[in-house]
């Protein structure tokens, strides 16, 4: 049986077991997977919900225009709700949220403008304050708030809490969820409290966010915010999507950890997942020790990976942040302790090069000269040469020696490395602090990476 239209794909999405993340677990965890929904989030899911409503309500009436700030996934739903119905949208972001994100949007119609992250959320500059002032000044148009608007928890109260209670077969006795806007977790959570009160809901939180320390004290506290990298939970006040009273724990998590974990759980169990999903089991390791044998835990992941290609799946923008453990030229030279680099120079005879080759069983000799390297000669080259033309052992290096290796920062990264040795170039220099030369060949490269 077809589909009408593509809205009637949303919901629905499997529950997948976590095997090798969480094989040390003393229990069962599972992944309810979203980015199946066919704008590859859960937010598809709240903003087909809120668009209803606000058709019921007369809120949005034909030929009307969209307004909502949104970190990305809520404007796709809400934009694919608008290709099928026949709306405009005009969606305001932050400047932190992935160009993926802003360049999906704008496929499929919507208009994004893009305002500065580090600012207050009444500050006139703010995507929440533009959003506003558009839905004033624009005719027949609707700010949709998803983070006071109730309809978006009452799309997971009807539809992924009774999803997951009966994809367990009502055995759950955890649910995590990273928290944003409050509608993903409070509404899940309410249907599955009201079926068995001592379910546990456990709320992922970021650094940077004040709604840890609201859940434990009830308190809005501003010197709790600062800002943060990960993207789609967190936040610097309270929406009133929340319903503290269903929620038994917030635990935050690091930028680092968070995009970490993801990376981990694309490599390790092939699903491909955004931040917020990283973050969700990053939280969960951090409370392994109150889990016990019999438990059932589901974790919602909430996007795909594809929103942040550039960005946590891409190891320069990781390495820039310090998020990857990045092996560089230095250390491979510091694993040698001292060994110094042995080197010919252009009026030595071939014959001499390939006694040092033999002496140190090495492959690669820069040739250096008074200003620094010159050539080089490889022990692939050199044997080609000297057995085409054995007469060739007694001339000089000079007459024979191949192209200069290239010269790199002492903190070059190993990744960089392996793409400047190919076939034609088998090694790589650089000068350290005290300006002696160290090399660096394939082969350092293979057994760095190896361990």
């Amino acid at each position: 049986m077809w589909k009408n239209n593509i809205l009637e794909t949303i919901g629905n999405t499997p529950l997948i077991k976590l095997n090798k993340i969480t094989k040390d677990f003393p229990c069962t965890v599972l992944a309810k997977v979203d980015y199946f929904n066919p704008g590859n989030s859960i937010k598809d899911r709240m903003a087909l919900k809120m668009l209803e409503v606000a058709e019921q309500e007369g809120k949005l009436k034909p030929g009307g225009t969209i307004i909502e700030c949104t970190s990305g996934n809520t404007g796709m739903g809400l934009a694919l709700a608008a290709c099928v119905k026949g709306y405009k949208c005009i969606f305001t972001t932050t400047d932190k949220q992935s160009k993926e994100k802003m360049d999906i949007l704008k496929a499929v119609g919507a208009e994004v403008i893009v305002c500065p992250t580090n600012v207050e959320p009444d500050d006139p500059k703010s995507y929440y304050s533009v959003a506003r002032r558009l839905a004033k000044e624009i005719p027949n148009s609707y700010f949709f708030n998803q983070y006071d608007n109730l309809a978006n928890r009452l799309a997971h109260y009807e539809t992924t809490g009774p999803e997951i209670w009966e994809q367990t077969e009502g055995k759950i006795t955890h649910l995590v969820c990273t928290a944003g806007t409050g509608g993903t977790v409070t509404g899940t959570a309410q249907f599955l409290k009201e079926k068995n009160p001592d379910i546990q809901v456990w709320a992922i939180d970021v650094y940077g966010s004040l709604l840890t320390k609201y859940f434990n004290t009830g308190e809005v506290d501003m010197n709790e915010v600062h800002p943060y990298i990960s993207e789609g939970f967190g936040e610097d006040f309270v929406p009133a999507n929340y319903d503290m009273s269903v929620i038994d724990h917030f635990e935050q998590v690091t930028d680092k950890d968070g995009a970490i974990m993801a990376r981990r759980i694309a490599k390790e169990e092939g699903i491909f997942i955004g931040y917020s999903a990283g973050s969700c089991v990053q939280g969960l390791m951090q409370l392994k020790e109150k889990l016990k044998e019999g438990d059932l835990v589901v974790c919602i992941f909430h996007d795909h990976g594809s929103r942040y290609v550039a960005k946590i799946y891409n190891d320069q923008w990781m390495m820039e942040r310090g998020f990857l453990d990045v092996k560089t030229f230095k250390d491979i030279v510091s694993a040698r302790e001292g060994k110094k680099l042995v080197t010919v120079q252009p009026s030595q005879t071939v014959a001499e090069a390939v006694e040092l080759m033999k002496k140190f069983d090495i492959e690669n000799i820069p040739v250096m000269n008074g200003s620094g390297p010159v050539g080089s000669i490889s022990e692939t080259g050199l044997f080609q040469k000297v057995f085409d033309h054995p007469e060739l052992k007694d001339s000089t290096v000079e007459s024979i020696m191949e192209k200069a290796y290239p010269v790199v920062d002492f903190d070059t990264p190993v990744e960089r490395l392996g793409s400047l040795i190919n076939k034609g170039n088998g090694a790589v220099l650089a000068k350290d602090e005290t300006g002696d030369y160290h090399i660096v060949t394939k082969y350092d490269v293979i057994q760095s990476l190896a361990k």
